[in-house]
Order: structure tokens, then sequence, then C-alpha cells
């Protein structure tokens, strides 16, 4: 299936990338998360820095476009199939810079499309 790369992961159950974790695993999607400190959440790993993954199929993003900015090239350079842009991580310029280097980038919401099948 697709893994997918949570950026902005935290065990805090009141963040939405808490929430895409819990539901990405409960629909059977092999996901990590990247966050500011190690962690678990649904027996998935969190992780801090900037791992070198060769096989992911989906980034999603939960952090705000102003804090961005040191992860756009370092995203583009895992080459996802695609990035999932939530609400709040809308970002023009990433958008078009990740477009360009042939990543399909969606403005959706990771969350809404698990419940809907369209993931």
């Amino acid at each position: 299936m697709k893994k997918t790369l949570v950026i902005g992961a935290s065990e805090n159950p009141e963040r939405y990338a808490f929430k895409a974790m819990t539901s990405l695993s409960k629909h059977g999607v092999e996901n990590i998360g990247l966050g500011l400190k190690e962690g678990e959440v649904a027996g998935s790993k969190i992780v801090t820095g900037k791992p070198q993954f060769t096989d992911i199929d989906t980034v999603t993003l939960y952090v705000g476009t102003r804090n961005q900015g040191e992860w756009i090239d370092y995203l583009i350079g895992l080459k996802p199939k695609r990035i999932i842009f939530n609400p709040g991580t809308e970002n023009p310029e990433f958008y078009a810079k990740a477009t360009k280097a042939g990543i399909e980038c969606v403005e959706g919401c990771t969350l809404v499309m698990l419940s809907i099948g369209n993931f």
C-alpha cells in the first residue's frame, strides 16, 4: 500500500497529524511520522531530522506555510508520488516546485480522503 510520511507528527491526540497517523494505521496504510520529538502513534514511529527514505509514496503535510521552508527541498528530494496539502498548509510556491519535479500535489484532507475511500 501507499507508504505515507506524516510531516508535523505529534503524540498529542489533539493534533490533526496524530489523528491522521491513527486513521492511516486503521486503514492499513503503512506510515511514519516526522516530528520535533521521537515517539509513536498507533504503532507507527515518529522520527526526527531528515532521514533519507527511498520508498515514500505520499507525503501529507501538517506544518503551516511559514514553517515549511526548511522542508521543501528535502521533501521533493524524497521523490514521493504525491504531496497532500492539508487545510492550513497550502503553499503555492511549494506546490509549483513539487509539480515541476513531477510530484502530484493535492489540496485536500487526509482524514476525509481516508473516510471516503479516496486516499
